[in-house]
């Protein structure tokens, strides 16, 4: 079995899905080597059953929304089952994209790891928070990994909190191995990054304009008090009446870097004029989004 990556997705994203696949392989030397999978949500019958349901996240009880922008994160823990427990795998979000060959990373000295990747950013770094968003699996050491009982056991009455799931926490800290953070570069563009990660919601790109369509954390915390009044927002007005708009990412480099792969994508033949136009009257991508690239 080749090595694979899979990226996990929903039918929100599948624009940024389409990119990222298109990226992988364009900037890859040797494109032979490794499969590229999408894991949708709608493949997935487990999902969609427990719609509205309540499950633990961060010790707060929510209501799960499969037409949530990244409903797709618990998808992550798919692949090792997916390759029948053998070989290696790298999955990432749908909003992740190549400037380097991901054969290097595929084919790293794992030093007996199950799973490579870098810690998150600030304050969740420091409480032993992992980036799951971009993992190198090696699958044979996961056979632990099954995901429709894991993704079952969060709901209510829950025996794993989703947070504690995605971070990591569950997973024994001598099993991870560290990746670089040109291989999950959040947010920054530079000649070291390897893989960009526009992860930072509310400035994605291809989004900008459009309104919010996912749900901010919450926290228990008295301030600052938007926290309180996002949660009043939502239970006067429901998850999205109101939330705002989607803002101009701030780096214009990196806003430039994923339309030209939209334009390469529309010069491939992987993706149509219409297929971008539909996605753009679904309201999944920007309304200038053909402007940008000179379509």
């Amino acid at each position: 079995m080749k090595p694979t990556v899979f990226i996990h997705t929903n039918h929100k994203q599948m624009l940024g899905a389409i990119v990222s696949r298109h990226s992988l392989k364009k900037r890859s030397a040797n494109p032979d080597a490794f499969d590229v999978r999408f894991i949708e949500v709608s493949d997935f019958p487990c999902m969609a059953a427990r719609e509205g349901d309540l499950y633990l996240r961060d010790g707060d009880k929510r209501p799960w929304l499969n037409n949530d922008l990244q409903s797709f994160t618990p998808l992550r823990f798919a692949p090792p089952q997916l390759m029948g427990y053998q070989g290696r795998a790298v999955v990432m979000d749908p909003d992740i994209f190549a400037v380097g060959d991901i054969n290097e990373l595929l084919g790293r000295d794992m030093d007996g790891k199950a799973i490579v990747c870098r810690p998150k950013s600030g304050a969740k770094a420091r409480k032993g928070a992992w980036a799951s968003s971009v993992m190198l699996l090696d699958c044979a050491k996961l056979t632990h990994w099954e995901f429709e009982r894991e993704f079952n056991e969060m709901f209510i009455p829950a025996q794993r909190d989703y947070m504690d799931w995605v971070s990591l926490k569950l997973e024994d800290p001598a099993t991870i191995g560290l990746l670089e953070h040109c291989w999950n570069d959040f947010d920054h563009l530079d000649e070291h990054t390897k893989l960009l990660h526009n992860t930072k919601r509310k400035t994605q790109p291809w989004k900008t304009g459009l309104p919010i369509d996912y749900r901010p954390a919450d926290t228990f915390q008295l301030f600052p008090p938007r926290h309180w009044l996002r949660r009043a927002r939502r239970a006067l007005f429901g998850d999205y009446k109101f939330a705002g708009r989607y803002a101009k990412h701030p780096d214009p480099a990196q806003e430039k870097f994923f339309f030209d792969l939209v334009r390469e994508c529309l010069e491939d033949g992987v993706l149509t004029e219409d297929q971008l136009r539909d996605e753009i009257r679904q309201g999944h991508v920007r309304e200038d989004a053909l402007q940008l690239v000179g379509a």
